[in-house]
């Protein structure tokens, strides 16, 4: 059974005082979590302060914004594994497009840090995702399997199966225009059908759950959800008030929220 995952990613944004007072209003919008999971990145600055925040007995998952695929040595402003394992990061997101954009993330450095994160016993969630010109240009497929096989180098059986990947269309991240279900769905079924060749496996697809990311909000969510090929989300602005993360989590949790 694939679980729905809801995870917002403050980016570049709250202090460790700030990331205090949304752990602590999230946590009275939403005292449990029903069938599904949720969690959010909180830039480095602020993980401390969010899990202890958190406290062992939260329903909420906290994770990274990256990672660096070494574990110690002399790369300064790098953060491992192991650091973000001692601060109680569940999952880390791995090549997200704007670390690809502005920061020359190459695919490459997806795979290497992938395999840090599984080494050191975080879930990797690795981000996909075309850009306006590759949708124009009808190069939209071409990418996203690339960005896979590259991303997932190495990675077979049931290390696989324990993987998330967020769908996240470049052109509609942080801009307001979400892919509509229509235009996502497709996507959704190439990674499945590519990670069935990676996999050696018609299931290897179905196993694996797969998010959108994309302006997504509280009055858009329901109709991603409604398909049975999107597993969660990966919010953006909408994830950054308290009471908004809360919504986006109980329409999540409304209706069917694990599938086969």
């Amino acid at each position: 059974m694939r679980t729905r995952f809801i995870i917002g990613n403050w980016k570049m944004n709250k202090t460790a005082t700030e990331a205090v007072a949304f752990v602590r209003r999230l946590s009275e919008e939403v005292t449990a979590l029903d069938g599904i999971q949720a969690g959010f990145a909180p830039p480095f600055t602020a993980l401390h302060a969010a899990g202890e925040a958190l406290g062992t007995a939260s329903p909420f998952l906290l994770g990274a914004q990256n990672i660096y695929w070494e574990d110690k040595g002399a790369f300064t402003g790098e953060i491992s594994g192991p650091m973000l394992k001692g601060l109680g990061c569940q999952f880390v997101l791995v090549g997200h497009s704007e670390r690809r954009q502005y920061f020359g993330e190459q695919d490459s450095w997806t795979n290497k840090k992938v395999l840090a994160a599984l080494r050191n016993g975080i879930q990797p969630i690795l981000c996909v995702g075309e850009t306006l010109q590759d949708r124009d240009t009808e190069q939209t497929d071409l990418v996203i399997q690339r960005q896979l096989r590259a991303g997932l180098a190495g990675i077979e059986g049931q290390t696989l199966a324990t993987m998330t990947i967020a769908y996240e269309p470049v052109w509609a991240i942080g801009t307001g225009r979400a892919a509509s279900p229509e235009q996502a769905v497709p996507v959704h079924r190439l990674i499945r059908q590519t990670l069935n060749e990676l996999g050696g496996s018609s299931e290897a697809g179905r196993r694996v759950r797969i998010l959108y990311g994309g302006s997504v909000t509280p009055q858009n969510i329901a109709d991603f959800l409604a398909s049975e090929e999107i597993d969660g989300a990966l919010v953006g602005g909408a994830c950054l008030d308290p009471v908004s993360f809360a919504t986006l989590i109980k329409v999540a949790s409304g209706s069917n929220p694990t599938k086969a």
